[in-house]
């Protein structure tokens, strides 16, 4: 079973690494872009053949370690 784990800074948050790649993407004439936010994404393999059961255990990886919980939101997609 896969665990895919998207992370991502609160709104409200400053998200500099995004507000850099949107002054970038306008010097290279992508004028259009409103916004860009920058997250991570963690990928997990796992030995678990119960989706509820990976994902309550990944909501615990994100809570202990994966995610800074204060700045940051996660969203988990468990995959078969």
């Amino acid at each position: 079973m896969k665990a895919i784990v998207n992370v991502f800074l609160k709104n409200g948050v400053l998200d500099s690494q995004g507000k850099a790649v949107q002054h970038a993407l306008a010097h290279h004439g992508f004028e259009s872009v409103r916004d860009v936010r920058v997250g991570k994404q963690i990928i997990i393999e796992m030995n678990e053949s119960d989706a509820a059961s990976a994902k309550e255990k990944v909501a615990h990886m994100c809570e202990e370690l994966l995610a800074n919980t204060v700045i940051e939101d996660y969203e988990i997609e468990i995959q078969a």
